[in-house]
């Protein structure tokens, strides 16, 4: 049975990518020791959701500027708590390279948005 499309912003290429990063993001803390899922693993998981809640205020917004602003400083945060992660030994290497390209590809895609938005202003 097909999954029933929801409105929201699915043309919007960094939606679309964030959401399969959240995904895959969801899958990997599943696999952190119990003693951080209240810690790290719901920091980064409340924080990867947070972004795609952002995406979705700026893609409704007459002004993208606030939550496009608020949306990179979590990226921003998100990156340090992956790190912290990785540096703890719960994020394995490869997992910790696919994150940070595609935090770096999320970032270039909000960064060209921000100027975009910023040059309708």
């Amino acid at each position: 049975m097909a999954t029933p499309m929801i409105p929201g912003p699915d043309n919007l290429p960094l939606f679309t990518a964030w959401m399969e990063t959240t995904r895959w993001l969801m899958q990997v803390t599943e696999k952190f020791p119990k003693h951080r899922r209240f810690s790290l693993t719901n920091r980064i998981d409340g924080l990867a959701l947070d972004i795609l809640e952002a995406i979705t205020a700026a893609a409704y917004s007459r002004q993208p500027a606030e939550p496009l602003a608020s949306c990179n400083l979590m990226l921003t945060r998100l990156r340090i708590l992956l790190r912290l992660s990785h540096e703890l030994g719960h994020l394995p290497n490869a997992a910790y390279e696919r994150a940070a390209v595609e935090l770096g590809e999320a970032g270039r895609m909000l960064g060209g948005w921000m100027k975009q938005a910023a040059a309708r202003q």
